[in-house]
């Protein structure tokens, strides 16, 4: 199945495939009454082509209709100059906190509906789908769906797994916990892709004003992901996962020496479950990084060291479209830095198609 779709262009010149956006259904049900409990997010209409996503009383945040709306989508693509999305849902549906079976029920809404669009618009959207990663028999379950049914290229999950009162699993779970093994499995078996967002920012309890866990526990839980994943080993017993993390690794590229350093003086603390040295999944004289980033940095000097520690191979145009925080001309910041047109193209497209498997 994943070796099926093309983009019908011949050459990734003036080609852009956007890693990283966004997209939800117009409208669901009410999950609440549905499930019989509170904290999923429901759309208030209250104005043409606007909404506010509440959970219970409060607004987490308002959209527009290019959230929800195709057409008006690939008009704002047109005008940035973007051939291609890949299409995840908002992160704060992953809902891993809830019922797994709910979770699941949830995630097949928004996975069928992401179908839906790519199916209407192929040559404009790819997409990537939801799990309910704290019931990981079921993630795995709908992870085989999504590719081998809707066509989907892989999964977009979240940084973490976190216990709450209707998820009966342990501890909380990071990217190392043994138990997601079988959705890294599922993946390799399927050639998915994965696609690593934050959803949950750790310590948010200490930062309520200025944003902070945006700005600062956001780009902290990508790079507790990655090292969670390296540290654990993940990357060692599935040598052909394809996985990539948004926000250009958050943290962790300015903190690599650190973590290297770490790995080296504390090894009885660090390097407790795998014995290679982090910066061997970095690019080296081998080849590109083993693991993938997107290019959401919003700075010359970021983006210059995320290709210098990963390869132009292993860095993705990433808009984070259509929110704030994301990159409001898709691509404008790798077209300004006057890199080779082989660097270039790579960076706008070559790394995505390869992400993404379109052949």
């Amino acid at each position: 199945m994943l070796d099926c779709l093309r983009l019908d262009i011949t050459s990734d010149v003036h080609v852009k495939i956007d890693l990283h956006t966004h997209i939800l259904p117009r409208d669901w049900p009410d999950l609440d009454a549905k499930y019989g409990y509170g904290g999923f997010v429901r759309l208030d209409h209250y104005k043409p082509c606007c909404a506010r996503m509440m959970i219970g009383g409060r607004v987490f945040r308002e959209i527009t209709d290019n959230v929800w709306e195709p057409k008006r989508r690939i008009e704002e693509m047109d005008q940035a100059g973007v051939s291609m999305q890949a299409l995840s849902t908002v992160p704060v549906m992953f809902s891993y906190w809830a019922k797994p079976a709910d979770a699941l029920d949830l995630s097949r809404l928004l996975n069928d509906h992401i179908a839906e669009v790519v199916r209407a618009h192929p040559t404009h959207f790819a997409g990537l789908g939801t799990l309910p990663l704290q019931g990981v028999d079921l993630a795995a379950r709908e992870l085989e769906r999504c590719v081998l049914e809707l066509g989907l290229r892989g999964v977009e999950i979240g940084t973490h797994v976190d216990p709450n009162d209707h998820c009966h699993g342990p501890e909380c779970r990071n990217l190392d916990h043994p138990s997601l093994d079988l959705v890294w499995k599922t993946a390799q078996d399927l050639n998915a892709a994965i696609f690593v967002h934050p959803w949950d920012m750790m310590g948010k309890e200490r930062m309520p004003k200025y944003w902070l866990p945006w700005l600062v526990g956001m780009p902290a839980e990508t790079s507790l992901a990655i090292c969670s994943m390296i540290f654990g080993g993940v990357f060692e017993r599935f040598t052909k996962l394809r996985v990539a993390f948004s926000h250009g690794g958050g943290a962790f590229p300015g903190t690599i020496g650190r973590i290297d350093h770490g790995f080296h003086v504390r090894p009885d603390l660090v390097a407790i479950d795998n014995k290679t040295n982090p910066r061997k999944y970095l690019a080296n004289d081998e080849g590109p990084a083993r693991f993938y980033v997107d290019s959401l940095v919003h700075d010359v000097d970021a983006l210059k060291l995320l290709i210098n520690l990963f390869g132009v191979q292993r860095v993705a145009l990433g808009s984070d479209y259509p929110f704030p925080l994301g990159e409001s001309h898709a691509g404008k910041l790798i077209e300004s830095m006057n890199l080779s047109s082989k660097e270039e193209t790579q960076l706008l497209a070559g790394t995505a198609r390869e992400f993404l498997g379109l052949k």
